[in-house]
């Protein structure tokens, strides 16, 4: 499977945040999305998803052209930045909705197995970061789209989730953004950055920097896989 973003147009007001934008990636890959604060990385995911409005757009599943919202095609799962499950639902209540099974995310993840009755409300913002990660991941969905996930998560489980990126993504597309870059360049097959409106697909470490994304003294290497 191959999923293709075309001519992406978008603006709010005057202000022009998308033009020309052009992504492609494929099963079996992440495809990182870099960018400065307000490059329209969110913007773009909420795009490819079907939840905004775009003045252009063209995303195309195996080079056929989807003219309804992803969304709508049961092919796509995403986690935004702000928080998925509601307040009051029961963590088990969750996972019964996302017909996943609570015991092999305790496989994963032991120390989580006490909350199986808590309610969304009651864990920290980084646990709740972590299982609508793990459920967006885990879903029943070819393409998934990941805004921030490694946002308040503990360092120890971090690389966790690198690994589940790396399990799930054999038979899923990953397209994932999120400002920890060195998470990205980590567990990237491909990298685009989003620049002054545009796309540019990343050869390597060095682009970015001539770029002006990465510093001169950024230690971290990263090439395409």
């Amino acid at each position: 499977m191959v999923l293709e973003v075309d001519n992406i147009e978008l603006n709010y007001g005057t202000k022009k945040v998308l033009s020309g934008i052009y992504l492609h990636s494929k099963l079996g890959t992440v495809t990182g999305i870099m960018g400065r604060n307000g490059s329209g990385k969110t913007s773009l995911l909420n795009i490819i998803f079907g939840s905004l409005s775009s003045k252009y757009k063209s995303i195309r599943i195996d080079g056929k052209n989807i003219k309804k919202p992803l969304f709508s095609t049961n092919k796509i799962a995403y986690l935004p930045q702000h928080r998925l499950l509601t307040k009051k639902i029961k963590l088990k209540t969750a996972f019964k909705l996302f017909n996943i099974e609570w015991d092999e995310f305790i496989g994963y993840f032991e120390s989580f197995k006490i909350y199986k009755e808590y309610r969304a409300h009651q864990i920290s913002s980084g646990e709740l970061r972590l299982i609508e990660t793990y459920l967006i991941l885990k879903s029943h969905h070819d393409v998934i789209l990941l805004d921030e996930p490694f946002s308040f998560i503990a360092p120890v489980y971090v690389e966790r989730i690198k690994a589940l990126i790396h399990e799930q993504k054999s038979n899923k597309i990953i397209l994932i953004t999120d400002h920890s870059y060195e998470h990205i360049l980590d567990i990237s097959d491909n990298i685009y950055l989003l620049k002054n409106g545009c796309s540019k697909l990343i050869g390597n470490t060095k682009e970015l920097i001539n770029e002006g994304y990465l510093t001169v003294n950024s230690l971290q290497k990263w090439s395409p896989r």
